[in-house]
């Protein structure tokens, strides 16, 4: 009996002690309760309360393009847009739920666009669609062997073709439509569609956007030409949204603020002035919580189109030198049998400030039988410019010393032992300076190099050695301060510099008449230059300002920056020697017996130049191809330049009667300057008047 009251006894103790343990774990959980509520509660709430803020940058309009005379040349023309934004962790299927959406109100049946769905994009459609069955084609020992990405490649390669070739129209458009909502980045605008869209596809959208989460209708703009392609390969093309920013600049791009889908110039002048151009983005900043859905968004930096360029070209004058150009090559093309001939060129520039006036180049494309407007040719083409740099050539003779002002030399061919013998166009007999320039004596030329070669006394059927050792950096030097064989600064992200050969005595020889080096068509223009501007080399430019963008769409703002004229350097060489080689070019054109007399003794614009010639072999499939170039270079007036010219016409036939299409053009060119000039100022005088 008194064990059993024992036991009685023990039971009561044991529950204590159960329930002791269970209120000191109560009374743990209760203090951990507090901690947590009292100590770290406003922490853990800001955390469920915690929000992002991200800050987006949306696209503006380009700046426009104006020529000299404030005639828009390259503007922005508005079109209806329909965007997609995706707020941040947005899903696939997401996608493809807003692209079934939108396909209710706009069409994407367009030829090019369903023909740009590829197999991956139906395969992937298919997959979201039939996810449970995709993802159950793959063995879970395959799924163990692969990461998230494989699996999901794997995947798609066992969907059958069958399954994916049988898709309606209507599917064929969500699938479009998705393909170009998957290109977005979070947060940043990418159009879904801009092209074609129609006013009641506009205004669906817009009356539906709240049952559309990221769809916004908006405005964007392409780059519209008023004047179709004239001048249009200077002035470049941009890139579209899908190209985006150019890969091999990408870390250039988007350090400065650029998204990966902006469109950007990517060739021309649109390249060359893209940080003018492209404007300031507007920048909206969204605050989004954790599963990145946008709570709310506000502008926080106003966008402005970008600023406006004005070019020194005058647009109604280089359509005329565009049709001069042109025309003369096809008369050269029908006319007489040239199965080479596919190009012509020409700079026209005011030499004392450097602007360039009109830049040409008229090439016939023999397959599709067409001209094309090519002017990026006269900066990188290069080629021999015949009798052209003479004036060069005469300068380097005074400054170093080889002959003087008035010195004479015999005229006739120079026969030398082991090497080809050389000559003018004809023998022209005792001959100074300037009977050199006027008649374009090769054989005075000659002489200037062999002295610059050390080579002072020449007899018949000598041999043709130099005793000096740089004769032929030397002469190339007093090219380069002409411009000749060196950049010529101009404002446009490439040029040619042209090719150089050589040195030896018989090609010094072929250098001193333009035989030798090549170089292009706006290098030429420069030389020219600096000798009508007395010695002057000043850099080419196309742009003449740059203008703030004004409220107005069709008025141009303040100037922000104009541009002055920029001398490179002063030719090493005496004012009264420069004045003797532009005596030389004057009398070229207007003396009897110059080589441009009788197209330009007439001219009241008083005008001066020098012609050119050069015989032009390469060889074709082991065949030696004779051709030559015809070249030109003038300015006028003679005494007060404002306009100068450099014109080459490569790969003519040897025929003589084609000897002047460089005359046909430089005479049609100066007549149309002047011409446009005397019109101008009289309708100016009128306006006065009134």
């Amino acid at each position: 009996m008194e064990k059993k009251k024992k036991k009685k006894a023990q039971l009561p103790f044991r529950l204590n002690i159960l329930f002791f343990v269970i209120f000191l774990l109560f009374s743990v959980l209760i203090l951990q309760l507090g901690v947590v509520q009292i100590l770290n509660g406003e922490d853990f709430q800001k955390e469920i309360d915690r929000t992002v803020q991200d800050t987006t940058k949306i696209p503006v309009p380009r700046g426009k393009i104006y020529d000299k005379n404030h005639d828009v040349v390259v503007d922005n023309k508005p079109l209806y847009s329909i965007t997609y934004t995706p707020p941040k962790g947005v899903q696939a299927k997401d996608r493809l739920d807003v692209a079934k959406d939108l396909a209710k109100y706009i069409s994407m049946d367009s030829p090019e666009v369903l023909e740009g769905i590829t197999d991956r994009n139906k395969r992937e459609y298919w997959y979201l669609e039939n996810k449970e069955e995709a993802v159950g084609r793959l063995s879970d020992e395959a799924k163990e062997e692969l990461d998230d990405t494989d699996e999901y490649n794997e995947t798609l390669k066992l969907i059958t073709d069958d399954e994916i070739d049988d898709f309606t129209k209507e599917e064929l458009e969500v699938i479009a439509i998705k393909k170009e909502l998957d290109k977005a980045y979070s947060l940043t605008p990418q159009i879904v569609k801009n092209e074609n869209v129609t006013p009641e596809e506009y205004a669906r959208v817009a009356e539906h956007l709240d049952e559309l989460p990221g769809i916004n209708a908006t405005t964007d703009w392409i780059r519209e030409y008023p004047y179709g392609n004239t001048f249009k390969s200077m002035l470049g093309s941009i890139t579209t949204q899908e190209e985006g920013i150019l890969a091999e600049k990408e870390e250039y791009y988007l350090t400065r603020g650029y998204s990966r889908n902006d469109r950007v110039g990517k060739n021309g002048l649109e390249e060359q002035y893209e940080e003018v151009l492209r404007g300031r983005k507007e920048q909206i900043q969204y605050t989004t919580d954790k599963s990145g859905r946008v709570l709310d968004s506000k502008t926080v930096v106003q966008g402005e189109r970008g600023k406006d360029l004005v070019l020194t070209i005058d647009m109604e004058f280089q359509e005329k030198v565009d049709q001069i150009v042109r025309e003369e090559l096809n008369t050269a093309l029908t006319q007489y049998s040239n199965p080479e001939l596919e190009d012509a060129l020409a700079v026209v520039i005011n030499p004392q400030t450097g602007e360039l006036l009109a830049v040409s180049a008229q090439h016939y494309d023999k397959k599709e039988k067409e001209f094309q407007n090519a002017a990026y040719k006269t900066l990188y083409d290069s080629h021999l410019p015949g009798s052209t740099i003479k004036g060069a050539t005469v300068l380097a003779g005074y400054e170093s010393g080889v002959i003087t002002p008035g010195q004479t030399f015999y005229d006739r061919p120079l026969n030398f032992r082991s090497s080809p013998t050389k000559g003018s166009w004809r023998n022209l007999g005792v001959v100074n300076d300037l009977d050199a320039l006027r008649m374009s004596s090769n054989v005075y030329m000659f002489y200037i190099a062999m002295r610059m070669g050390g080579k002072y006394s020449f007899e018949q059927n000598d041999r043709l050695i130099f005793t000096e050792d740089n004769y032929f950096q030397e002469m190339r030097n007093y090219f380069k301060q002409f411009g000749l064989g060196v950049k010529t600064g101009i404002d446009f992200p490439y040029e040619e510099t042209g090719l150089v050969g050589e040195t030896k005595p018989d090609s010094l020889l072929n250098y001193a008449i333009g035989q030798y080096d090549t170089f292009t068509t706006m290098q030429v223009a420069q030389y020219v230059s600096t000798i009508a501007n007395d010695g002057y080399r000043v850099r080419p430019h196309f742009l003449k300002e740059i203008r703030e963008p004004y409220p107005s769409e069709n008025s141009l703002g303040p100037v922000k920056k104009s541009i002055n004229t920029e001398v490179m350097n002063r030719i090493q060489m005496s004012q009264s020697h420069i004045e003797r080689v532009q005596e030389g070019f004057r009398q070229a054109f207007q003396s009897p017996g110059g080589t441009g007399y009788s197209y330009y003794g007439d001219k009241d614009y008083n005008p001066a130049g020098k012609t050119g010639t050069a015989e032009n072999e390469f060889f074709r499939d082991g065949k030696l191809i004779k051709t030559i170039n015809l070249a030109l270079v003038g300015y006028a007036p003679y005494d007060e330049p404002e306009m100068a010219f450099a014109i080459n016409v490569p790969k003519l036939g040897t025929q003589s009667n084609q000897h002047s299409i460089n005359h046909a053009i430089g005479e049609r060119i100066m007549d149309a300057y002047f011409d446009l000039k005397e019109e101008r100022d009289k309708e100016k005088n009128e306006e006065n008047e009134e």
